[in-house]
């Protein structure tokens, strides 16, 4: 068990190994598993590792992300530009379906919609824009359609958690449709987000609710 204090020295204590992170730029709340993150960073990839270092500490229940992304001005690019550099981006990915996907570029945030046959192309979309300079954010609304229809085993989906490093013992899986909803507890938040990731390689799958739970104890 941890008290407040020792989650927020932990978390702290991940940021500042971060190689791209200067730690000092990121304040760090935390409040029973409640992590809160505030401050300015100069980039969003910056934003991103912030949040993956502090979702990898034991006992993080709750991720509250509040860190503004403000550019240097030798960094700044036009939405045009940007705009430019995510087609090219696209083009050099055979992965990435172009004539699926729609962009929008506003102040620097970047909008993809339209819709892929997997998460993982949704995924690998979205990995070659947030790194691209310029971006101060982005909206993925791509959708999951399915290029085939197959029927989703409850039992097929349970075997593939049980096979992971995941402690799977408390994790319940329903089926409806397309859909998958994972429900109960795990014991950290990359064990939450990677069931997420497990159900996704699902066959014939269009909608995850990952309501999992991270139960850890607080020595309040």
């Amino acid at each position: 068990m941890k008290t407040n204090a020792v989650l927020q020295k932990d978390v702290q204590d991940a940021l500042k190994w971060e190689p791209l992170l200067h730690s000092a730029e990121i304040g760090v709340i935390v409040k029973n598993g409640v992590v809160s993150l505030t401050g300015t960073v100069d980039s969003y990839a910056k934003k991103l590792q912030a949040e993956h270092a502090a979702k990898s500490v034991l006992g993080v229940k709750v991720l509250v992300e509040d860190i503004k992304v403000r550019l240097p001005n030798h960094g700044s690019k036009t939405d045009e530009e940007i705009a430019q550099e995510i087609i090219a981006a696209f083009k050099s990915n055979s992965f990435i379906p172009n004539d699926k996907i729609m962009v929008k570029v506003e102040n620097g945030w970047v909008d993809l919609d339209g819709e892929v046959t997997w998460d993982y192309l949704r995924d690998i979309t979205e990995n070659a824009v947030k790194y691209l300079p310029g971006v101060k954010g982005i909206y993925n609304n791509i959708t999951i359609n399915p290029e085939i229809l197959h029927s989703i085993e409850k039992k097929d989906i349970e075997k593939a958690l049980d096979l992971s490093s995941i402690d799977s013992s408390e994790i319940k899986v329903s089926v409806s449709g397309q859909t998958v909803t994972l429900t109960g507890n795990v014991h950290t938040w990359h064990q939450k987000e990677e069931a997420g990731r497990i159900v996704w390689k699902t066959p014939g799958i269009k909608h995850v609710n990952n309501k999992l739970t991270v139960d850890y104890e607080y020595d309040l």
